[in-house]
């Protein structure tokens, strides 16, 4: 089964009948669509990460037929992204190293294991597509956790990465935008504003990662090739701001990108 992506049939016409569909996916109406789910996280978590998981598959199943792959999720929490691979018609597996994170929903999953991202219990070149949406933001090696992706991932396989710049509006997470001003100035802030500890701590559950250092990283490596990269909630034509150095650290919210493991 080929990893190339389907081609798409067209009408009596010669009009790509996916076209409207395909704007759709990948123009404005997805990002404003996406930027209300997510102005709704908190009082419908379901719908928001139901519609993500969607949107993420959507953008792997772009570059190869997904029916009968093997997938591994990777800190794929309550399990939406499985389920929505699942969906497709593959074989998906999820490991997450946080037991409350992978029973955070009502309905349990099948398939799903507590695993340490950097010890994935999975062969060498056992998956068809290792998948990884927002989680290295969250780890303190984050080329070791891409390493053990890639070492999972068959020749000719796809790796999916996206995570949360530091440098994006997002990049502090709740703590957001007062991480500008330093991690220890943002913690405090969200303590003395809510009464409460935030949920992460820079050097504890959260890291600065950047999208310059992470693209050298990955364009020297001899075992893939990236086959995507964008900025993951915008539009396809916003690609270019990756090409600008500074500007990309701020702007690209979240880097979303596409690697295929050399044979």
């Amino acid at each position: 089964m080929s990893l190339l992506a389907p081609r798409r049939r067209k009408d009596e016409d010669g009009a790509d009948e996916d076209s409207a569909v395909q704007a759709t996916r990948s123009g404005l109406p997805r990002s404003f669509r996406l930027f209300r789910l997510f102005l709704a996280e908190q009082s419908d978590p379901e719908a928001f990460y139901a519609a993500l998981a969607e949107d993420a598959v959507q953008q792997v199943a772009g570059h190869c037929d997904l029916a009968g792959r093997t997938v591994v999720d990777v800190g794929g929490g309550g399990g939406w992204f499985t389920e929505a691979f699942r969906a497709h018609g593959a074989h998906s597996y999820l490991f997450e190293p946080d037991p409350s994170e992978l029973h955070s929903r009502e309905s349990g999953l099948a398939g799903a294991v507590v695993a340490d991202g950097y010890w994935l219990p999975v062969r060498d070149g056992g998956a068809d597509v290792v998948f990884s949406s927002n989680v290295l933001e969250h780890v303190p090696d984050p080329i070791g956790l891409i390493e053990e992706m890639i070492r999972a991932t068959r020749p000719g396989g796809l790796v999916y990465l996206s995570y949360c710049n530091w440098y994006s509006p997002w990049g502090g997470h709740e703590m957001s935008p007062w991480h500008y001003l330093g991690p220890r100035f943002a913690e405090r802030r969200y303590l003395r504003r809510h009464g409460r500890e935030p949920k992460h701590h820079c050097g504890v559950n959260l890291f600065p990662v950047h999208v310059g250092p992470v693209l050298r990283a990955l364009r020297a490596r001899p075992d893939v090739e990236i086959v995507a990269a964008r900025p993951r909630y915008y539009p396809r034509w916003c690609q270019p701001l990756l090409w600008l150095p500074g500007l990309r650290e701020v702007a690209t919210w979240n880097l979303m990108l596409v690697m295929r493991r050399i044979e």
